[in-house]
């Protein structure tokens, strides 16, 4: 695998993984808010729930993905000898 090859993978994950994270933090959060009020979680609004703990746990989850994905990419680029 090319080094340039390598961090396009790399960027395409991260802008995919920031997308998520945005929807997450900012759609969820903030521009979804209402519709998500409409629906109960633990007793707490879905919106305010997620706004205070649903993206935190989005992104601890992103991190594990990232990891798991540019693990995958280093064994790849490592075994077919950059």
């Amino acid at each position: 695998m090319t080094p340039e090859r390598y961090w396009r993978t790399n960027l395409r994950y991260v802008g995919i993984l920031l997308g998520i994270w945005f929807l997450a933090s900012f759609g969820a959060s903030v521009l979804l808010v209402d519709v998500l009020d409409g629906i109960r979680m633990f007793g707490f609004k879905l919106g305010f729930w997620f706004a205070q703990q649903g993206a935190i746990y989005v992104f601890v989850l992103i991190i594990f993905v990232y990891v798991v994905l540019m693990n995958r990419l280093d064994k790849k680029s490592t075994s077919e000898g950059t």
